[in-house]
C-alpha cells in the first residue's frame, strides 16, 4: 500500500521527508540555543555533554536512527515511528534536561501526523499511543533512578503529539470523504448515462417498431392486388430496420465505453438527429399510413445540441404513440421558435378522453408502464422546461413542451 502525502500542498514531497526535515530543524535550533544570542544574559539551554565527543557520538547515532525511521514510515509506519522516538529519547540524554524537549520531539510529532493522515485510524491511534508511551516511559525511567523530571514540560510535549494526531486524522477523514464523493459522482454519471441510453433506445425502437407494424400490415393487405405498393411498404420496413440496427450498434458501443466516469460528458448517441429531421420523420410516418402535418412558426435559429435532440425525441415519441394508439389517421406537429424558448405541440384527433387517446393512451404506449410520458417529462425537466400531456375536450390528445433557450444563444 503506497502512502499518499497528507495534504494537497505536499503532493510532490514523499512523506518520509518531513520527519527527517523536522529532525534537522530541531537539531539546528538545539545547537543554536547552546550559545548566548543577542539580548540574552546566558544561553537558553545548557548541556554538559553536548560538545564532548561522546555527546556528539550519541547525537550522530540519534540522527541516523531518525533518518532510518523516516525512511521506514512508508512500508512499516509503526516501526519507523519507534526509531524516531528512540532518536528523540537518545538525543535528550546529552542535553542535561529532565524531559524530552519539544525540539527533539517535533520529528516524532510530524511522523504521528503522517501516519494518522495516510493510514487507517487504528494505525494512527497506535502511533499516538506509542508516542505518549515513550514520553511516559522516559519520565518513569528517570523517576526509577531518583532523577528530577520535567513533568509540566513533558505534558506540553504530549499535547503536541495529540494535536498532531488530531490534525492528521482530520486530513485522513477529509480525503476519505473526497474519495467517497468522487466515487458517488462517478456512479451517478454512469447511472445518468444508462438512463440516457435507455431513453434513446426506447424512443428509437418504439418509433421504428410502430412504423414497421403499420407498413407490414399495409403490405399484407395489398400484396395480392397491388404488388408495387406492397413492395414500397417492404422497402420502408427494410429501411426502418437498418436504421434501428445501426442505432442499436451505437448504443451498445456506448455501453462498452471503457471509461464510465466520462459517460455523462459524452456527445448524444445520435448527434445527427434534431429538428432538421422532423420533416423526414413526418414523411416516413405519413408513408406508414398516419399523416403528419408539420407547422413551423417563428425563425428557427441555432440552438444547443441537447435542446435540438430532446425536441426531436419528444416529437418522435408523441408521433409514435399517435401511430400505435390514437386510432386516428392524422396528427399535427407545431414547432414555435420564440425569443426565449422553443415550444412544441403535438395534437391528434383520436377517440377522446374517455378512451385515453393519442400520446397519453395506455400511459404513453408502454403497456401501462408510463415510460413514454415519463421519458418526455424527464427530458424537459433536465432542460428546466415545462411539459403537459392531457386529453382534449373536443377529442384526441395534446402533448406540449416548452424548452427555454439560454440567453447566450438567442
Amino acid at each position: 500500500m503506497s502512502v499518499t502525502p497528507p495534504g494537497p500542498s505536499f503532493k510532490r514531497v514523499p512523506p518520509r521527508t518531513w520527519p527527517a526535515l523536522a529532525w534537522c530543524v530541531g537539531s539546528a535550533l538545539t545547537f543554536l540555543f547552546r550559545f548566548r544570542l543577542p539580548g540574552e544574559a546566558q544561553p537558553a539551554q545548557q548541556g554538559v555533554l553536548f560538545f564532548r565527543w561522546d555527546g556528539m557520538a550519541v547525537l550522530a547515532l540519534a540522527t541516523v536512527a531518525a533518518f532510518a525511521g523516516s525512511r521506514r514510515l512508508e512500508r512499516r509506519p509503526l516501526s519507523g515511528l519507534f526509531l524516531v522516538l528512540l532518536a528523540s529519547a537518545g538525543a535528550s540524554t546529552t542535553l542535561s534536561v529532565a524531559e524530552i524537549p519539544l525540539l527533539q520531539f517535533v520529528a516524532a510529532d510530524v511522523a504521528v501526523y503522517v501516519i494518522a493522515a495516510s493510514r487507517p485510524r487504528r494505525t494512527g491511534l497506535a502511533a499516538l499511543s506509542l508516542a505518549l508511551g515513550t514520553l511516559a516511559g522516559y519520565l518513569l525511567t528517570r523517576l526509577a533512578f531518583g532523577w528530577v523530571v520535567g513533568t509540566s514540560a513533558e505534558l506540553t510535549v504530549a499535547l503536541t503529539a495529540v494535536v498532531a494526531w488530531l490534525l492528521g486524522d482530520a486530513a485522513h477523514q477529509s480525503r476519505r470523504h473526497a474519495e467517497q464523493l468522487r466515487a458517488h459522482a462517478a456512479e451517478q454519471a454512469v447511472t445518468a448515462e444508462r438512463l440516457r441510453i435507455a431513453r434513446e433506445l426506447h424512443d428509437m425502437v418504439a418509433h421504428s417498431i410502430g412504423i414497421i407494424a403499420l407498413q407490414s400490415g399495409a403490405a399484407r393487405r395489398v400484396i395480392g392486388t397491388q404488388p408495387e405498393r406492397a413492395r414500397g411498404a417492404l422497402g420502408e420496413i427494410e429501411t426502418a430496420s437498418r436504421e434501428t440496427l445501426s442505432g442499436l450498434r451505437r448504443m451498445l458501443g456506448a455501453l462498452r465505453t471503457p471509461e464510465p466516469g466520462k459517460a455523462a460528458e459524452a456527445a448524444p448517441l445520435d448527434p445527427g438527429l434534431g429538428l432538421a429531421d422532423v420533416d423526414r420523420l413526418a414523411k416516413t410516418t405519413t408513408a406508414a399510413g398516419v399523416r403528419v402535418d408539420v407547422r413551423w412558426l417563428g425563425e428557427l435559429r441555432p440552438i444547443p445540441p441537447e435542446i435540438d435532440v430532446s425536441a426531436y425525441r419528444i416529437i418522435q415519441e408523441a408521433v409514435t404513440n399517435v401511430v400505435r394508439h390514437a386510432g386516428t389517421r392524422s396528427c399535427r406537429v407545431t414547432v414555435d421558435s420564440r425569443d426565449d424558448a422553443l415550444a412544441i405541440e403535438i395534437l391528434d384527433g383520436g377517440p377522446g378522453r374517455e378512451e385515453g387517446a393519442g400520446a397519453g393512451r395506455n400511459a404513453a404506449g408502454d403497456g401501462g408502464t408510463g415510460y413514454g410520458l415519463l421519458g418526455m417529462r424527464e427530458r424537459v425537466g433536465l432542460l428546466h422546461g415545462e411539459f403537459t400531456a392531457h386529453p382534449r375536450p373536443e377529442g384526441g390528445f395534446r402533448v406540449a413542451a416548452r424548452l427555454p433557450v439560454p440567453a447566450g444563444v438567442r
